[in-house]
């Protein structure tokens, strides 16, 4: 492959680093982005002398409402032109809506829906203007159904993959959007979000396999890409839309119980 560029948010670890070895392995360039510059730092180095490309690091963060104006400022200075933008950055977290603070929720907005709908508003246009590019937007498999626990990150997940129809309105352009719709995979999300214990995140698959599946629908330009669910979930993920929405809150629910053996 030529050397393509590619921007990951949430770079220095779980999925994004997945990422990041994937792209530079085919021998593209990066832009790393995370919120740690002492991470960053430390990918960059591993990743340069590893594979010899080109690393950028911007670290930045994303509950700052211009994290993604600061991120396209430095773009251009730098004069770096972005060919694929994997928007993998997240934010979790569990418990009642009730419960949560007004700045935990907040939070999640911005860094879920608010920054990766300002980098493709800012990205995207670059890229029809040469006529390619690629988007990939890390939703979830929880995208498909209300999520009481995580109720919050359900709908923002759902926002992020509805707005990934935007690969309809650029099809003849050389754009694609994809949106990446995993199921739960062991990474420090898990951890993060205080979800270690539960049924859910019990038989976590390796975000190895996720990333390469979610890369390779990006670069076919697909639509939407399950990946990493084991073989009982993905006849249950496709049958989820259609279920009773009464009956799939309570499951959902019994699933992120912070006690896995209930």
């Amino acid at each position: 492959m030529s050397k393509e560029t590619a921007l990951i948010t949430g770079a220095t670890g779980g999925l994004g680093m997945e990422f990041v070895k994937i792209h530079a392995q085919k021998g593209g360039n990066l832009v790393l982005v995370g919120r740690n510059p002492q991470k960053l730092a430390q990918l960059e180095h591993d990743i340069t002398n590893k594979y010899h490309v080109k690393v950028m690091t911007i670290a930045v963060d994303f509950t700052q409402f211009d994290a993604a104006e600061e991120i396209f400022e430095k773009l251009q200075e730098t004069n770096t032109q972005v060919d694929y933008l994997i928007n993998n950055a997240g934010l979790g977290g569990q418990g009642s809506f009730l419960d949560r603070t007004m700045e935990q929720d907040i939070n999640m907005a911005k860094v879920n829906m608010i920054v990766p709908t300002k980098l493709m508003k800012l990205i995207l246009p670059q890229m029809v203007k040469r006529g390619k590019g690629h988007v990939l937007n890390v939703s979830s498999s929880a995208a498909l159904i209300p999520g009481p626990l995580q109720a919050e990150y359900y709908a923002t997940k759902a926002y992020l993959t509805s707005l990934s129809a935007l690969w309809y309105e650029l099809k003849d352009t050389g754009v694609t959007v994809t949106a990446l719709m995993p199921g739960a995979m062991d990474t420090g999300f898990a951890k993060a979000g205080g979800l270690t214990d539960t049924k859910m995140f019990a038989n976590g698959v390796s975000p190895q396999k996720v990333a390469e599946e979610g890369y390779q629908a990006m670069l076919d330009g697909k639509l939407n890409v399950f990946a990493g669910l084991t073989s009982w979930q993905r006849p249950f993920v496709s049958l989820m839309p259609m279920m009773p929405k009464k009956p799939t809150m309570k499951f959902v629910a019994d699933q992120q119980s912070n006690n896995k053996k209930k």
